[in-house]
């Protein structure tokens, strides 16, 4: 009998020390604090309007011929790419000044001839092995005789916007706040073409997939769409819970700290009807166990038409979202451990 007395109590206070769903998420939430919100906040200042403005013009210019994965016009935005980086002093990963990693002909599909994912990083100070992938595609449609499909939302504003971080984190870098974990700037060929050059760096990673902790991906971040025409202030956020409970907080808490957005997560579920969350180069990285989320502000009448121009961009609500990323970035980089992978999905 009193052996039964004790196999009850150990059960009740088994059952009593285990967590509700509900005090783990609580516990979650209660552990990501920016603690060095001021500074953050100086360096994500830098991410100014005026100089997305001047990158978006000047990536969905006629000369880039609509950037089309494997042709000249797209070879072209991609030295603009590494000029940037070699100007800002931005390293490159594969070392000296190559920036490219070459998606061989034989990758894509139709004829479509070798073109280059373009890459950069700033490696870790504590922890370089692990690795935050900030990434976004830079080919678009190409042109015919009688247009160009510049793409300055698709996907002109993403690049702008993995333009302007790295210039951030670059500055944050020779202040003496180099990223406690490396971040890549990896600019993605062939997302057009079914997600070509994100599927060519999984299986070819530059730096290892099983240290790669995060990818945050950017595609169509400048536009308002028909749903929110009442209500800009806004942004679609897709897969940040799928594989990782924490970094849904994370991001939940950077935009409560830093930029006060209506975090949209219609476009997430799993019976969407478009289908989002394997549509942009971020399922890739999902695939393979990688959390991610995929940063969107929805299609308009301008997706994929040679009207999709540089002067319909909102600049100031590009900053904003370019701010949401670049703060939810910083803390993954510089928190105390690697976020955690808890979902299957």
């Amino acid at each position: 009998m009193k052996v039964l007395i004790v196999a009850s109590a150990l059960t009740l206070v088994g059952s009593c020390a285990t967590l509700s769903h509900t005090e783990k998420l609580q516990n979650i939430k209660d552990s990501i604090v920016f603690t060095d919100a001021n500074i953050i906040n100086n360096y994500a200042n830098t991410i100014t309007s005026a100089e997305l403005n001047t990158h978006v013009y000047k990536f969905s210019a006629d000369e880039f011929e609509g950037r089309r994965a494997g042709e000249s016009g797209h070879h072209k935005a991609a030295n603009y790419l590494k000029n940037y980086y070699i100007k800002e002093g931005v390293a490159s990963p594969l070392g000296t000044d190559n920036y490219y990693q070459n998606v061989p002909e034989s990758f894509f599909n139709d004829g479509i001839k070798s073109s280059p994912n373009v890459i950069a990083y700033i490696k870790g100070s504590e922890y370089p092995e692990e690795v935050l992938i900030i990434s976004a595609h830079s080919d678009h449609e190409g042109y015919t005789e009688d247009a160009i499909y510049n793409g300055a939302d698709d996907n002109g504003s993403g690049t702008a916007a993995l333009l302007e971080m790295a210039q951030a984190f670059k500055m944050a870098e020779r202040e003496g706040l180099a990223p406690k974990r490396s971040i890549v700037f990896l600019h993605l060929t062939g997302e057009e073409v079914n997600l070509t050059g994100s599927r060519y760096y999984i299986e070819h990673p530059i730096l290892p997939l099983h240290n790669t902790i995060a990818n945050l991906n950017i595609d169509m971040i400048g536009r308002v769409d028909d749903s929110h025409e009442s209500n800009p202030n806004y942004i679609y956020l897709i897969g940040s819970d799928r594989l990782s409970t924490e970094l849904h907080y994370i991001s939940e808490s950077a935009n409560e700290n830093f930029t006060k957005l209506e975090l949209d997560y219609s476009l997430n579920s799993e019976n969407d009807f478009n289908q989002y969350y394997s549509r942009s180069d971020h399922y890739n990285f999902a695939k393979n166990g990688i959390p991610v989320i995929f940063y969107f502000s929805g299609t308009h009448d301008d997706y994929h038409e040679p009207t999709d121009t540089a002067e319909k961009i909102n600049y100031p609500l590009l900053q904003k979202r370019t701010k949401l990323i670049f703060t939810t970035a910083w803390y993954i980089a510089n928190n105390k451990k690697r976020i955690e992978v808890d979902q299957d999905s």
